[in-house]
C-alpha cells in the first residue's frame, strides 16, 4: 500500500523484529475552550469528546479540538498528560473508548474504525524508525510500492531535494547524521502525500544545537508542502517556535489552545502560566485605575481583561523574569528593601535571580551576566514590563504551592 502510516508502522515493526532476532481564565472576554480556533482553511482533523483509559487509569478524557488545512498544531504538556496517546488515537494505533476521530469529515473511529494503513496519515516517530538495511532513497520509496517505477523515482528525487539530501540518496542510515536521518524519516512520511502528518517528539533524540536548527527546517519543509501537521512535545520552546497553534494538555484534557504568543502572554490557568516558562505571581489589590503591588502601582489598563467586578479585590499578576528588575539599595541605606536575593542560577549569557519578598512570595528576575547585581541580601525590585499582564483571582491560589508564600 502507499499509505505513509503503514510505512512507518512496518518500519518500526521490522526493526523490532530484527533486534529481537538480533484554574480559572484570566480573561473572561477571550474565547476559551478546546474548540476556540482560527477558522482559516477547511477542518482536516476533528476530535470530539475523545476518551481513552488503560485499566482504571484515564489517560484522555473528553478531549475535543479541530485542526485546519495547512496548519501546524502542537500538543504540549508534561509526561503522562495524554498527548502521545492522543496522537496514537489519531493514527489508528489505538482505539478510543469513546468520542470520535474524524478526518476530512469522515469518521475513522468507533463502529466505523479505519485501520492505520487506510487513514492517509503519515507518522514521524521519535526514533525515526528507518530501515537500517535500506538506503535513504529506498527508505523514502518504501511506501510507494504500488506506483510505477518512473513515478516513484520522480517522487523520491523531489523529496530528497526538498529535504536537502539529494546527494545522500545512496547512503544508509548509519552513514547519516541524526539530523539527516530525521529528514529522511520526514521525506518518507511525506512521500505518499498524506492527508495529515503526525510527529511524535520528533526532535528529542537530537542534541540541543541540532534540535534548534532542525525544528526550523522541519517547519519550513511542512509549510512548503502545505501538509496539515500535528506534533507532540514536552518542550515549550519547540512548541512555541514551530506551531501555528499550541494546545496545552494536562491530565488528559486541553487546558488552553491558541496561537503561541497569545497562550504565552495570556494563559487561562495557573498551570499553563507555569508550564510555559518561568512564572512568578505578584499579589496586588485593585483600586480604581491602578493595581497596588509591593513592586509599585500598575495602571489598570495594563492588566489584560480586568473586569469591573474585580474592583476592590485581591488578585495575582503573572510576571516573567524579564518583566522584573533588581535594584541595588543606595549606599546610605535610605531606600528600604522589598525583599532579598535568596538564590542565583547561571544560564550562560544571563543569571536568573530568585528574590523572596518581605511578604513571603518568591519572584524570579533575569539579568545579563555582566550586570552588577548582589548575589544575596536585601534588594528592591522594579516592575518594568511594557506589555499587558495576565492576572488571576487571589482565591484561586493553590494551597500547596510554595511560590505564593504563606
Amino acid at each position: 500500500m502507499s499509505n505513509s502510516t503503514q510505512t512507518a508502522v512496518e518500519s518500526e515493526t521490522e526493526q523490532r523484529s530484527e533486534t529481537a532476532a538480533g484554574d480559572g481564565p484570566a480573561d473572561a472576554e477571550s474565547p476559551t475552550g478546546p474548540l476556540a480556533a482560527n477558522t482559516a482553511g477547511d477542518v482536516v482533523l476533528e476530535l470530539d469528546g475523545l476518551r481513552k483509559s488503560y485499566g482504571t487509569e484515564t489517560v484522555v478524557e473528553g478531549l475535543s479540538l479541530s485542526v485546519h488545512e495547512g496548519e501546524i498544531l502542537t500538543l504540549l504538556g508534561p509526561s503522562g498528560c495524554g498527548k502521545t496517546t492522543t496522537l496514537r488515537l489519531v493514527a489508528g494505533l489505538e482505539k478510543p473508548d469513546g468520542g470520535a476521530v474524524r478526518l476530512n469529515g469522515r469518521s475513522v473511529s468507533g463502529s466505523t474504525f479505519v485501520p492505520p494503513e487506510e487513514r492517509g496519515v503519515g507518522v514521524v516517530f521519535q526514533e525515526f524508525a528507518l530501515f537500517p538495511h535500506l538506503t535513504a532513497r529506498e527508505n523514502v520509496a518504501f511506501g510507494l510500492k504500488d506506483r510505477p517505477d518512473d513515478e516513484v523515482r520522480e517522487r523520491v528525487d523531489e523529496l530528497l531535494e526538498l529535504v536537502d539530501l539529494a546527494d545522500q540518496g545512496d547512503s544508509y542510515p548509519d552513514q547519516l547524521s541524526g539530523g539527516q536521518q530525521q529528514r529522511v524519516a520526514l521525506a518518507r512520511s511525506l512521500a505518499p502525500e498524506p492527508e495529515i502528518l503526525l510527529l511524535d517528539e520528533p526532535f528529542s533524540n537530537l542534541d540541543v544545537d541540532l534540535r534548534v536548527e532542525m525544528r526550523e527546517e522541519v517547519r519550513q519543509i511542512i509549510k512548503e508542502t502545505g501538509v496539515t501537521a500535528v506534533s507532540v512535545t514536552h518542550d515549550q520552546e519547540e512548541a512555541l517556535s514551530i506551531s501555528d497553534r499550541v494546545a496545552v494538555m494536562n491530565d488528559g484534557q486541553i487546558e488552553q489552545i491558541g496561537d503561541p504568543e497569545g497562550v504565552f502572554q495570556h494563559p487561562e490557568s495557573r498551570f499553563v502560566a507555569a508550564f510555559l516558562g518561568y512564572a512568578s505571581f505578584v499579589p496586588g489589590y485593585v483600586s480604581g485605575d491602578v493595581v497596588e503591588t509591593d513592586l509599585g502601582t500598575v495602571p489598570r489598563e495594563q492588566i489584560h481583561g480586568l473586569a469591573a467586578e474585580y474592583d476592590h479585590t485581591r488578585i495575582d499578576l503573572l510576571v516573567r523574569p524579564d518583566d522584573v528588575s533588581v535594584r541595588r539599595l543606595d549606599c546610605d541605606g535610605v531606600e528600604s528593601s522589598c525583599g532579598a536575593v535568596v538564590a542565583r542560577r547561571y544560564l550562560g549569557p544571563t543569571f536568573l535571580y530568585e528574590v523572596e519578598l518581605d511578604t513571603g512570595e518568591s519572584i524570579q528576575c533575569m539579568h545579563n551576566h555582566d550586570e552588577n547585581i548582589p548575589k544575596e541580601g536585601p534588594v528592591d525590585l522594579e516592575l518594568d514590563a511594557d506589555h499587558e499582564l495576565a492576572w488571576f483571582p487571589r482565591e484561586q491560589r493553590p494551597e500547596d504551592d510554595s511560590r505564593y508564600g504563606e
